[in-house]
């Protein structure tokens, strides 16, 4: 690939005024920022004129790809006709009442009202505030705790930061927060016993989940987070009867369930939400990415009619209800999503994935036989590749081998833009994805791989 030897113009701005997330800042010092300038369907393409399939969908999120002209469209229409308004004080646009019902009409379960944010972590924080305002209400202010689960990943704002389960989200940032806990993460790769089941383990884990609400007093306990797949933490996929089991502890404690679709939302596991691919019956949803196709930021929060009743309530007692955000609903955002949503059920994005994902399945098992590979996930278009030293003990690489980041670099080299969370390189294609580009994403990953354990052996980390 044509990679620019040095930093260009673009690149030195770049450095002297953005502060980067998720980037270790004194290696981007002397790296610089790769600049991409133009996307076109699965791909994307830098300043030099490099064309890479972007293997993450950008961040979990870009559905559609990266040129879709009616999304494009949409945001025009919507900007001549009103380019803002907000949702406060009785006040609304017409395509944010529309997006509001379109959601509600294919929610995966019962929802009563939608609240719009602008992230994925805006709306699972407004998830917390409403369990403690919802609580408060019906006189029980004593149950505010919540669970999430380690490796989890709901969002960066204080609270959604201290429900995520990384520990890099946490570190010199003073979270978690008090009165959040974290229970097992559902990896059986990873925890589960030497002749344990995968619904042994599950058992096992809805087993921890209820010591640990027993510990703290289950009248201390109001709700529970839970992502579908875990994507960030390592495309976790759940193992069988997890959350059958899991959903039978809380509601046998009265606890509220909000299922995390930010990523699994909207046809990324093979149907239109993860809660149905799983049979997770929430009490709240929280989805953003797909929402627009990551065309605009909008987020959404679905909650149910027994929540909802109590907010009506508790707000004509107050006077108020007093929590909202000035781009929450953006009209030109929901016209988007209205959009995006339009294109998912006109192309039958959902039943596109269910073609493909097959041939994405094939694919990441011919990879599996990799002599670096542990373990491959897959569910619908997401899949993660686990990297170990030895396949038969299982154990990982030292963090300081860097073996899953630099199998991510090399994929760059190779055409495609992905990165390793931790031992486990991801893909999450946009989801128009055809089965030829599958077959060559894979090829190119196939050749990262390669080029890794040429790394590791180099260097020692791997004598197999």
């Amino acid at each position: 690939m044509n990679e620019p030897a040095h930093k260009s113009a673009l690149q030195l701005s770049d450095e002297a005024h953005l502060l980067h997330p998720y980037t270790n800042l004194s290696l981007h010092e002397s790296v610089g920022a790769h600049v991409i300038t133009g996307g076109d369907g699965i791909h994307v393409i830098d300043e030099a004129g490099n064309r890479y399939i972007e293997g993450l969908g950008g961040l979990f999120c870009a559905g559609l790809g990266f040129s879709e002209e009616r999304l494009v469209q949409a945001a025009i229409r919507q900007m001549r006709a009103m380019p803002f308004y907000h949702s406060f004080a009785h006040k609304s646009a017409a395509p944010t009442i529309e997006l509001a019902g379109k959601l509600l009409s294919i929610a995966p379960v019962p929802m009563s009202k939608v609240f719009f944010a602008n992230s994925g972590s805006e709306a699972n924080d407004t998830a917390v505030k409403l369990i403690w305002y919802y609580h408060n209400a019906i006189g029980k202010p004593q149950k505010k705790k919540i669970i999430s689960r380690l490796r989890a990943y709901h969002g960066v704002t204080v609270a959604s930061a201290s429900l995520t389960g990384l520990p890099l989200n946490h570190r010199d940032f003073d979270l978690p927060i008090q009165g959040i806990l974290h229970t097992d993460c559902p990896h059986y790769y990873r925890n589960g016993l030497p002749g344990e089941s995968e619904e042994e383990y599950a058992t096992r884990c809805a087993d921890n989940l209820e010591a640990l609400i027993l510990r703290e007093g289950p009248e201390t306990v109001a709700a529970f987070f839970a992502e579908p797949v875990m994507v960030s933490g390592g495309v976790i996929v759940p193992p069988k009867t997890y959350f059958e089991k899991i959903q039978a502890v809380l509601r046998n404690y009265d606890i509220l369930f909000v299922a995390d679709e930010v990523i699994c939302g909207f046809g990324r596991t093979g149907n239109m939400f993860g809660s149905q691919t799983f049979g997770i019956e929430p009490d709240m949803i929280s989805v953003a990415k797909q929402l627009s196709a990551a065309y605009m930021p909008i987020s959404a929060l679905m909650i149910n009619d027994r929540i909802h009743r109590v907010l009506v309530e508790q707000s004509a007692k107050l006077g108020s209800f007093s929590h909202g955000f000035t781009y929450g609903g953006h009209p030109v955002a929901a016209a988007v999503a209205l959009e995006a949503l339009k294109i998912y059920e006109e192309t039958d994005i959902v039943g596109h994935v269910r073609r493909v994902s097959p041939r994405f399945a094939e694919g990441i098992a011919r990879l599996a036989v990799h002599p670096l590979i542990g373990e491959t996930r897959i569910c619908g278009l997401v899949a993660g590749i686990e990297f170990v030293r030895d396949k038969t003990s299982r154990e990982n690489f030292p963090p300081e081998a860097g073996v899953a980041a630099f199998a991510g670099q090399r994929a760059r080299a190779h055409g495609v833009i992905t990165r390793a969370l931790g031992d486990t390189l991801s893909l999450c294609p946009a989801m128009i994805i055809d089965e030829a580009q599958i077959d060559d994403l894979i090829a190119r990953i196939g050749r990262a791989l390669d080029d890794a354990l040429v790394y590791a052996r180099e260097r020692g980390h791997f004598n197999s």
